[in-house]
């Protein structure tokens, strides 16, 4: 993982931070994508849920830079996302990525093809791991 790719998300995600809304155009965005989505988040409280998502974020940067704080969050979340608990499957991260992206355009004023290579470049290793995990 490349420095700039580091910098590029971290400086992408504080912009998108700093306009209310963001995550929960993600949230609208992803629950739209599909029902097994929908029915997934059926009984979740949005606001520590996107709390949780803002501390993935940055746990999944942590995680390519080869921090063990980052491992081992994501080796907790791993095992709460399989299927022997929450039950995701594999095919989901792909939309959880795209809806996420989308989220990012509409949010990042400065977005281009560069920022979404650095977003997608930064989750990628953490959903492989959250794949190979279910």
């Amino acid at each position: 993982m490349s420095e700039q790719d580091v910098e590029m998300f971290n400086d992408s995600l504080e912009r998108c931070k700093s306009t209310s809304g963001f995550l929960g155009r993600f949230y609208e965005l992803f629950l739209a994508s599909s029902e097994e989505v929908s029915e997934k988040f059926k009984h979740t409280d949005f606001r520590k849920q996107k709390r949780a998502l803002m501390t993935s974020l940055y746990m999944m940067m942590l995680v390519t830079e080869g921090r063990a704080e980052g491992d081992a969050y994501l080796e907790r979340i791993a095992k709460v996302h399989s299927k022997s608990q929450m039950d995701i499957k594999p095919k989901l991260y792909e939309l959880w990525l795209d809806c996420l992206i989308q989220a990012v355009r509409e949010f990042d004023p400065l977005f281009n093809e560069e920022t979404e290579r650095a977003w997608r470049n930064i989750m990628r290793p953490g959903i492989e791991f959250m794949k190979s995990r279910y």
